[in-house]
């Protein structure tokens, strides 16, 4: 008797090149943070980065995003090394998605879409399910051209999640009218949550905001005793989740929400506005903030302007720098000249630099290895009496 051998296919990951470009406005520094964060995203959503490229430019080439010379190099490697995808690290016009599809004769991807495809990943309820389809919708409109060459190619995998794989057939009429019922879905289950968030009008509401992956949800499993997902992946949280704490005797509402980022597509902060509501309507934000990134003062504007564009700039904010346990800097020499840069300030020096600040409340710790929480809820505690007293 034959053994028969049970046979396993795996699929081989997506690889890809990043593409990026440095301008007077986007320095070399920044240019290489934002395109390991690109990378970052590239990782979540399942692709492995096999090379980057960059090109100094005045500004990003109205047709084609980089100069003929520099989509020359891109496409000679990617040939050579049978990658199938490029991804850009900036939102693409549609004729610079049409042309550079055309020019390259592989896959283009840009941040957008990127984003777009780990939120359709990650999205578990009907709710954050029907958010994302109308910013992919919305995104897809404009460039159907280029979705119904992706269909004559049969081509699949990353960016092709939701309809950019199901709807590529459809005209544009139709894909209107997806939208249009969309949007109708979306106003009725926003009704509902007015609705539950007015039949919770009587406490205190605390909603966690943060750039993404800065432990947002590791904190709210803390604070709550929850059990929200925490992983090191960027957006691994999307539905809002809210829960009912009590420190003390004293019940508030703590709320964690969709993490920020550079360059968060405008149609998703569209589609998202419910979402955001929770933060909209808080009593007090608490902002966590990854101190052991490297730009994080960066990341922290980017959180303070989305709070702006979102009318929320004007809640009392309480800053949470979290992961001190992961800071590191490298001491200087007593005769090196150059300037201080943030790997080499002392963690103590910035603490002493934003506690003395008095306009900004703040308090340090790492979620991880429950560093000062008990003095983070002592800190919740009195910023939530006080603000039950001014409700009552």
């Amino acid at each position: 008797m034959i053994e028969k051998k049970s046979i396993t296919t795996a699929v081989a990951p997506e690889v890809a090149v990043l593409v990026g470009i440095i301008t007077e406005k986007q320095t070399e520094r920044l240019s290489r943070e934002y395109l390991d964060e690109l990378a970052f995203l590239a990782e979540t959503a399942g692709v492995i980065t096999q090379k980057i490229f960059t090109q100094k430019l005045s500004s990003a080439h109205p047709k084609t995003y980089i100069g003929t010379g520099k989509i020359l190099e891109v496409k000679a490697y990617v040939e050579e090394h049978g990658v199938d995808t490029v991804i850009f690290d900036d939102e693409l016009s549609p004729s610079q998605l049409f042309n550079l599809e055309k020019q390259l004769e592989r896959k283009v991807l840009d941040r957008t879409s990127l984003i777009l495809d780990i939120f359709a990943m990650r999205a578990r309820t009907a709710y954050a399910k029907t958010q994302v389809e109308l910013a992919q919708y919305q995104y897809l409109l404009p460039r159907l051209k280029r979705m119904w060459t992706h269909l004559e190619r049969q081509r699949g995998g990353i960016g092709m999640r939701g309809p950019g794989e199901s709807q590529m057939e459809t005209d544009r009429r139709i894909i209107l009218d997806r939208i249009s019922r969309l949007k109708e879905q979306l106003k009725k289950i926003d009704r509902q949550m007015i609705s539950q968030r007015s039949n919770r009008s009587g406490l205190v509401r605390v909603a966690l905001v943060g750039y993404t992956n800065v432990g947002k949800s590791t904190i709210m499993n803390l604070l709550s005793k929850s059990d929200v997902l925490a992983e090191h992946k960027l957006f691994a949280t999307l539905d809002t989740t809210v829960r009912k704490v009590v420190f003390n005797n004293l019940p508030f509402l703590l709320s964690d929400t969709v993490g920020f980022i550079r360059k968060l597509p405008t149609q998703l902060v569209e589609s998202f506005k419910s979402t955001l509501d929770e933060v909209r309507e808080a009593d007090i934000l608490m902002h966590v903030v990854d101190i052991s990134h490297s730009n994080f003062e960066e990341q922290m504007s980017v959180v303070q302007q989305t709070l702006v564009d979102i009318g929320a700039s004007d809640k009392p904010v309480y800053l949470v720098f979290n992961k001190i346990d992961a800071y590191s800097f490298v001491e200087k020499d007593a005769d090196d000249l150059t300037p201080r840069t943030d790997k080499n300030i002392p963690l103590e020096e910035y603490m002493n630099s934003w506690i003395a600040k008095k306009n900004a409340p703040c308090i340090f710790i790492s979620a991880a290895n429950k560093t000062n929480i008990d003095q983070l809820r002592s800190d919740i505690y009195r910023m939530v009496s006080e603000a039950s007293e001014g409700k009552s």
